[in-house]
């Protein structure tokens, strides 16, 4: 039988011609950033040439390839940017799952297809403790060095862009976020730094995707919006930040509920309430009003009305401080206890809490 003739790689061809560097040069970068990670290589311009060809070099292979793109293009540079497949889920680099998703969504020719992807109620959403530290292996190669003003201006960029968000739409906010994970986030979460400040800078972005996925959503792009939300989770579990974990996951179980899956927002509304640490009051409140929510659509009245009860407990132990966490307060407490009057049949007191 004839062996099927290989797709050449025109992504690959359309990078090295972008940065115009020729095969054997890649090759020597390749060989030398295999060395620091403990590889032995000897590609020449010939190996290049059956890349662009279509063959695919192993898998451990391709992070020296990455790694001599990303040093000659002077940004980050994913598999799935070459033209190459990406690894299986459970040994995704986290940081690629990112500059990816968000460089697809800064390209207009590939707007369409982010817009078009569907929602997936069934999607394992993995826990905290299988993604905490993920990131740890994705550590060789780095040559950028971070501090603590750089996490803050991440945390400034998240206020900014939510600013934005605010006053003129996520239509104009979010394209301004993708570009600053890509070209800004995106090389932090490669650099070096003090393990506090590695971990912050982490817990700083997983709030930023967080936020760039809510704005998905409130575009009714629900699939990007998820997508989103799953790197953020990756994130927030490698930083292991369980505010911001909890958080995105009671933003899924939101989405969810909007998208009219109660089992499955409860699902994750429980989940974001059993992966939050010792929370304050107003954390509380954030999370049990989802929690109450979720459980009126399934018709488990008993729960809801519970969960409702601590809500509104919770929130008045709380301080005149809306934080950070969601910026819970009395108008979104009598948006959740109109959703379940709604869902129990109360649709006078749903209208009454709305008002």
């Amino acid at each position: 039988m004839a062996r099927r003739p290989r797709t050449p790689n025109t992504a690959l061809a359309a990078l090295m011609q972008s940065g115009g560097i020729g095969n054997a040069q890649l090759a020597r970068r390749v060989n030398a950033a295999g060395r620091e990670l403990g590889l032995r290589l000897h590609y020449d311009k010939t190996s290049v040439s059956h890349w662009l060809a279509g063959s695919v070099p192993k898998p451990e292979v391709r992070p020296a390839v990455t790694e001599a793109f990303s040093r000659l293009l002077a940004r980050p540079v994913t598999c799935a940017e070459i033209g190459w497949p990406t690894e299986p889920a459970g040994e995704r680099d986290v940081v690629a799952g990112v500059i990816d998703l968000s460089r697809a969504d800064m390209d207009p020719s590939r707007r369409g297809v982010l817009k078009g992807g569907m929602y997936a109620a069934a999607l394992a959403v993995p826990r905290f403790e299988d993604v905490a530290g993920r990131l740890e292996a994705v550590q060789a190669g780095r040559t950028v060095h971070i501090g603590r003003s750089d996490v803050e201006t991440v945390r400034t960029m998240t206020d900014k862009v939510a600013d934005i968000l605010d006053q003129v739409g996520a239509g104009h906010a979010r394209p301004m976020a993708a570009a600053f994970l890509v070209n800004t986030a995106g090389p932090y979460l490669r650099a070096t730094g003090t393990d506090a400040v590695v971990r912050d800078m982490r817990a700083a972005v997983a709030d930023f995707v967080y936020l760039t996925g809510w704005m998905a959503m409130y575009e009714d792009q629900q699939g990007l919006g998820q997508k989103y939300y799953q790197r953020a989770l990756e994130l927030a579990g490698a930083a292991e930040d369980h505010v911001t974990y909890c958080r995105t996951l009671r933003g899924m179980s939101l989405q969810a509920t909007h998208l009219g899956h109660g089992s499955k927002g409860l699902e994750l509304a429980d989940a974001a309430a059993e992966a939050a640490p010792a929370a304050g009051p107003r954390l509380v409140a954030f999370l049990r009003g989802q929690q109450a929510a979720a459980a009126a659509m399934t018709d488990d009245r008993h729960t809801a009305l519970t969960r409702l009860q601590e809500t509104e407990t919770a929130l008045s132990r709380a301080d005149n401080r809306r934080d950070a966490v969601g910026g819970y307060d009395t108008a979104a407490y009598f948006f959740h206890e109109a959703h379940v009057r709604w869902h129990l049949g109360d649709q006078a007191g749903s209208i009454a809490s709305l008002r």
